[in-house]
């Protein structure tokens, strides 16, 4: 952040989100009309921000020409983009949430950071009473569920997901709450034989063709579900309707 604003207290007006999730917040929080420059990967409804290329490799000279008062990174994989930045005297926020209370504090975290602490606050508390409400709903009987984020090779998804998975009623074997997404092998999904199998992968929306999964040598049934991945790998309050879309599929 510029100088002038640290010692008048200003909150940042110029914002770059190199992180998805962390435009989908900005737009909870109010702020998304301050945002001068987003990532090919963010989804912006207002505005017409720069355009700085892709998550992992954005253009660090156009993010500079912009003059930010302040940078949004996340995930340990933009950890080199983050620091890359800050090397260059700017001001960033990084988070690396791996947890679903952990995506839910972030968002009072970057609502402080951009000058709207109850804004970030009202969205952290609104967040867990959706989530508690979805809980009471789902308290019955539990269905296995496998979730998919990238197909080739096949991995489990991690971090919030079997979190997301728990709040939406169901149970998910493959992968522990807070662990990154990791390879599964034939054998496992058998084993564990879900009953729902969620693809939801990387960048891809919702074009994804559930033979994914169906045209696989794999000895099981599952209903298949196609799901935005927006709703699932990023850690915003995507997830929260994320979680309320697949209690309605299970």
């Amino acid at each position: 952040m510029h100088p002038d604003a640290v010692a008048t207290g200003v909150p940042p007006r110029r914002v770059v989100s190199l992180s998805p999730a962390a435009t989908a917040t900005l737009r909870e929080l109010g702020a998304a009309d301050r945002l001068v420059g987003v990532t090919s990967h963010c989804r912006v409804d207002d505005g017409d921000p720069a355009v700085l290329g892709g998550w992992l490799n954005p253009d660090l000279d156009r993010l500079a020409a912009l003059d930010p008062d302040l940078v949004c990174t996340g995930d340990a994989l933009q950890a080199e983009v983050r620091d890359a930045i800050r090397d260059r005297g700017l001001d960033v926020h990084h988070t690396d949430a791996t947890t679903l209370d952990g995506v839910i504090e972030g968002f009072a975290a970057l609502g402080r950071a951009v000058g709207r602490p109850d804004a970030g606050e009202r969205l952290a508390a609104r967040s867990r009473e959706r989530l508690d409400r979805l809980r009471e709903r789902t308290s019955g009987e539990r269905p296995t569920v496998y979730c998919e984020e990238w197909a080739d090779p096949p991995m489990a998804a991690g971090n919030w997901v079997p979190e997301v998975v728990a709040a939406a009623g169901g149970r998910y074997p493959f992968v522990d709450p807070g662990e990154r997404s990791r390879r599964v092998e034939r054998s496992a999904v058998e084993a564990a034989d879900p009953d729902h199998a969620v693809l939801h992968l990387c960048g891809r929306g919702t074009d994804v063709d559930p033979a994914t999964i169906t045209d696989r040598d794999w000895d099981v049934g599952p209903a298949v579900h196609v799901v935005d991945d927006a709703l699932l790998n990023q850690p915003s309050p995507n997830l929260i309707d994320g979680a309320e879309r697949l209690a309605d599929l299970f």
